[in-house]
């Protein structure tokens, strides 16, 4: 019993540890609980500081095998980097994006590793495409903006900080490379730039290109919009539109912008281009500097032209008429136009201009008053000219538009009868006036126009431009145009627009950036402006402008004149000129016969910079008073003239 009771526990010591012990319990249990908080609170103050602060401000979002696109969450920018990322190849801003995070972009096209997509709700979607591997050795990335809303309007922005750019539109104070122009935003078409000093020129392609081995292509069914903004940026956009068309463009990378142009820019032309007729190389052009309001006093012109350039020696070349000369001449003979539903026979007229042959210039536009537009409306074929859309019981009625301070009417490019009735009228000319070469000016594009009248979309923008030029197709490879896009394959020489006569980018400092401009987008075999400016009044009076200038054009395709060497009275201005021409026709010409055909089958340009043969020297990127003709430096060739 002892025993038993010694074995037996205290009731009492138990029931004074149970207390103990549970107190125990709880202190540890607080204490796990502030470890689980103070564990949490780190873990969030962790996750907080990678996403503000530590978390990577780019990724890749898709890899070349060459290249690669990254897109930077903070700059809202993507970035073409090599794939060791020593080198950005091109970053592009798009300001269409809203700054309303620092995300970085998934890919939900994931099951594609050649495709990248993205999609900001109510703003925009990107696709991004890589080309397939070892295609050629120019990689080349399809990208692709669609607005999720119709009042969104798309942009993308090439920085040029440390990349120099070429290509796009010629304008009125022409750079080479583009990085110094400053044009506001606005429809990338042809304009007039007597009349709109600020729009883009007579050449223009959607084809741009990069120092650091870059080229873009923009689609052409883009209704683009293009401008160079005052943080120095390239800009590619598009205006909000209740079609919501998507801007798309293919950006091509190679080791150096020669080898990237070589690839991308051999597609223009998109067809193999064929030669005009290369024997106009050798006759300088002579604009006649009197107007003449009546025919009789335009011959006259025309006889006393002729005559001082045979006193002179100068008598072999092209006198090259005006729209409103060639007007003159075409309103002698009333039987010219068929009036009556029947093709006359044409009347030769003999113009006395020894040796010069004949140039004249034809435009789609046709004065109200004229006798042919009033022909065409008593044959009932009012279908000729680009007219307001017709009920289905009348006629349509031709739409009136402003050309040369006249109202006007203009050729229907889409009616396949009225462009054979154009060159019906053309060829009759030609025939009875001697004609060797027509010039046709293409006018100016428009993106409301055609739209307005509903014509097919061919011809929007510069669709227009694009069709009345194929007419020189038929007209032969006699026949120069004003303007040209997508005109490069057309056995045409095309005239450069005006220049100042001064010694400014939009003068004679500007005319070697527009031979480069004009012969990097297939554009090789081109009339400059004539010698000293046409944009001056009267004679020009500035000797040495006009010495310097013709010394450029003299390694130019064509030798263009309006003020003679005579009109400034001295004879050793003269002796120059004809030396000068004599030089065009026996070294320069035989050149560039021997590389158009070069350029015809290679399609490398005739006209080159200097960083054609030297990609990778820097320096080379700026030049912009040099060129070489194929691997000929004109500067060896050129001689300095004494002056008095």
């Amino acid at each position: 019993m002892v025993r038993r009771a010694r074995e037996m526990p205290s009731p009492v010591g138990d029931a004074s540890l149970e207390p103990g012990i549970k107190e125990m319990n709880e202190t540890w249990k607080g204490a796990v609980a502030c470890l689980g908080v103070a564990l949490l609170f780190l873990m969030t103050i962790g996750v907080l500081y990678w996403q503000v602060v530590d978390k990577p401000d780019t990724n890749w979002i898709l890899k070349g095998q060459i290249s690669g696109l990254v897109w930077d969450r903070r700059s809202l920018s993507l970035s073409l980097r090599t794939l060791s990322q020593d080198k950005t190849l091109a970053q592009i801003d798009s300001g269409h994006l809203p700054d309303t995070g620092l995300a970085l972009l998934r890919n939900l096209c994931w099951l594609n590793r050649t495709q990248f997509c993205h999609t900001w709700d109510g703003v925009a979607e990107l696709r991004v495409s890589v080309g397939p591997a070892n295609q050629s050795v120019a990689e080349c990335y399809q990208v692709e903006w669609t607005p999720r809303d119709c009042q969104v309007a798309l942009k993308d922005c090439f920085s040029m900080v440390n990349v120099s750019w070429y290509g796009g539109a010629s304008m009125r104070s022409q750079y080479w490379p583009i990085n110094s122009a400053d044009i506001d935003s606005q429809p990338f078409i042809i304009s007039d730039l007597q009349d709109t000093p600020t729009g883009y020129g007579s050449v223009l392609e959607r084809y741009f290109l990069g120092s650091t081995g870059v080229a873009v292509r923009v689609q052409q069914e883009v209704p683009l919009q293009v401008g160079i903004d005052s943080r120095k940026r390239l800009c590619l956009g598009i205006a909000p539109s209740a079609e919501m068309v998507p801007l798309s463009y293919t950006m091509c990378v190679s080791d150096s912008l020669t080898s990237v142009h070589q690839q991308v820019g051999i597609l223009i032309p998109e067809a193999q281009p064929a030669l005009p007729d290369t024997s106009i190389l050798r006759l300088p052009f002579w604009k006649l500097q009197r107007t003449a309001d009546i025919v009789q006093k335009l011959e006259h012109n025309m006889k006393a032209l002729s005559s001082k350039l045979s006193q002179h020696e100068l008598g072999e070349g092209v006198m090259d008429l005006s729209e409103q000369s060639t007007q003159l001449l075409s309103g002698q003979e009333h039987s010219l136009f068929d009036t009556q539903g029947k093709t006359p026979v044409p009347q030769s007229r003999h113009l006395d201009r020894h040796q010069l042959r004949l140039s004249i210039t034809l435009s789609p536009y046709t004065t109200i008053d004229s006798n042919h537009f009033q022909a065409t409306l008593k044959e009932g074929r009012e279908s000729f000219w680009l007219s307001h859309p017709s009920s289905s019981t009348g006629p349509p009625t031709p739409l009136l538009m402003k050309w040369r301070g006249r109202f006007a009417v203009k050729l229907n490019v889409s009616s396949e009868e009225a462009l054979n009735w154009f060159v019906e009228q053309a060829r009759n000319l030609q025939q009875r006036l001697e004609v060797n070469y027509i010039t046709l000016e293409v006018g100016v594009g428009s993106p409301f126009i055609e739209q307005a009248l509903q014509l097919s979309s061919s011809l929007h923008g510069d669709g227009y431009i694009t069709q009345f030029a194929l007419l020189a197709e038929k007209l032969g490879n006699s026949t120069i145009i004003s303007g040209a896009t997508r005109s490069a394959q057309l056995p045409v020489f095309v005239r450069m627009g005006p220049r100042q006569s001064d010694w400014s980018y939009a003068g004679l400092r500007g005319l070697i950036p527009s031979v480069l401009h004009y012969s990097l987008l297939g554009y090789s075999l081109f009339i400059p402006d004539i010698v000293g400016g046409s944009l001056t009044n009267g004679y020009l009076a500035d000797e040495e402008l006009f010495i310097r200038w013709l010394q450029v054009v003299t390694f130019l395709p064509v030798m263009s004149f309006s003020t003679p060497p005579w009109a400034f009275g001295e004879s050793w201005i003269v002796n120059v000129t004809r030396s000068y021409i004599h030089r065009h026709q026996t070294f320069v010409v035989p050149l560039l016969v021997k590389l158009a055909a070069e350029w015809a089958s290679l399609r490398h340009p005739v006209f080159r910079p200097l960083w054609w043969d030297s990609p990778s020297d820097p320096r080379t990127f700026t030049i912009d008073d040099e060129f070489l003709i194929g691997e000929e430096d004109c500067a060896q060739h050129s001689s300095p003239v004494p002056f008095g």
